[in-house]
């Protein structure tokens, strides 16, 4: 089993983390109780992916709270976020590449940081602002993807998001 915890000169956390040869994580707390099968959640995953994330016993109770992310040492923090891309999967939407209809239900063609993929728009509610520039649509397949910046993707995407906005 492989036990990461901070080193000395990040900022000192009062737990243990390791993987053990199964694939789980096993969280040691300050008062040396094991839990074994913890998993890392999200508060605010499109928000603020980086803050607040919660480690969870197998019973769903909460058994460590980190502010932030950086503040960890390095290999901690990875073992962190290798666990988090395994349960949080929303991919970002890069480019529009076509959409079949400006009516709902309509299919999507979109580049992501994940690759090109489609998916059906099933209404405009689909649709949820977060923020100013930000959104998540939900795709017909139960997939949420992501727009973290609308004035960052290019004119012709901007164009075809705004029909359904």
């Amino acid at each position: 089993m492989n036990t990461i915890s901070n080193s000395p000169d990040v900022a000192a956390v009062p737990f243990q983390l390791a993987r053990q040869p199964s694939g789980r994580l096993v969280f040691s707390g300050a008062d040396g109780v094991a839990h074994e099968g913890v998993v890392p959640v999200r508060s605010f995953p499109i928000a603020a992916p980086n803050e607040g994330i919660s480690l969870v016993n197998t019973e769903g109770h909460e058994v460590a709270w980190i502010d932030r992310l950086d503040v960890l040492a390095p290999a901690l923090r990875e073992l962190i976020l290798e666990e988090l891309s395994q349960r949080d999967f929303v991919p970002e939407i890069t480019r529009l590449v076509a959409v079949s209809t400006f009516g709902t239900p309509s299919v999507w063609t979109v580049e992501t940081d994940r690759g090109e993929t489609s998916f059906v728009l099933k209404g405009e509610e689909d649709i949820r602002r977060l923020g100013r520039t930000a959104l998540l649509i939900a795709g017909g397949q139960g997939v949420q993807y992501s727009v973290r910046d609308m004035t960052a993707l290019d004119k012709g995407s901007r164009r075809l998001l705004e029909r359904f906005l």
